[in-house]
């Protein structure tokens, strides 16, 4: 994470695995019109596991499987497959 311009900006690095990306698809799943928010019980799992589910908590960001663990629930912000 850095600064240009005055503005922060978060750098992404893609990991290939035999010549294909890792990370196939990332869905939006809360927009600024229409909030998701699901309590610890009823947070999305993503791929069967083998995916993410990005979850904003009263504790911070983090992933759904994180957020079960504490039982903790937030917004889903978006999955990663």
């Amino acid at each position: 994470m850095g600064t240009v311009g005055g503005k922060q900006r978060l750098t992404i690095d893609m990991k290939y695995h035999r010549g294909r990306p890792v990370i196939e698809s990332i869905q939006r799943v809360s927009k600024p019109g229409r909030r998701v928010y699901r309590q610890a019980a009823d947070l999305p799992s993503v791929s069967g596991g083998l995916g993410i589910a990005i979850i904003s908590t009263s504790q911070g960001i983090m992933t759904a499987r994180s957020a079960r663990k504490l039982g903790i629930g937030g917004e889903v912000i978006c999955t990663v497959t």
